[in-house]
């Protein structure tokens, strides 16, 4: 894997700062996010923040060299930093469906939502997308 995929955003791509992902991959959330520098890491913290207070349920792990919530026993968010922004998977299905022109500012490649480093979190954005998110795996629970 290459750093030029981690520049288009490939979350299988590099680990923290945009090493290799022949470096060693971290083992919890906090690791993960101290290996970023400082504004890598204020997006990071917000992103896990926001996820944490709206979905306290929500269980912390690494999947895919990446931070990941699950919500009951479903992969409910991915994020990831890379050099110039932070990514959220997956931007997907009825996301997509649901908040299309609202992400669109925030949209690049398939599933992937950008967060720029140099601009406020829309906090209110991601809650959308983890409402969305929560109905999705609901429905599939009750199936």
């Amino acid at each position: 894997m290459t750093e030029d995929r981690a520049a288009e955003g490939d979350p299988g791509a590099a680990t923290a700062a945009g090493a290799p992902a022949a470096a060693p991959a971290a083992t919890s959330i906090d690791e993960y996010i101290a290996g970023f520098p400082p504004e890598v890491r204020r997006v990071l913290e917000g992103v896990r923040a926001v996820v944490r207070e709206a979905y306290p349920e929500a269980a912390e792990r690494i999947s895919y060299r990446m931070p990941t919530f699950d919500l009951h026993g479903r992969v409910f968010i991915y994020f990831a930093g890379f050099k110039g922004h932070v990514g959220m998977y997956p931007i997907v299905g009825k996301v997509e469906e649901v908040l299309g022109d609202e992400l669109a500012p925030y949209k690049h490649g398939k599933g992937t939502m950008r967060l720029a480093l140099d601009e406020p979190l829309p906090v209110g954005l991601i809650r959308r997308v983890l409402e969305v998110r929560a109905g999705e795996i609901e429905a599939k629970r009750r199936k």
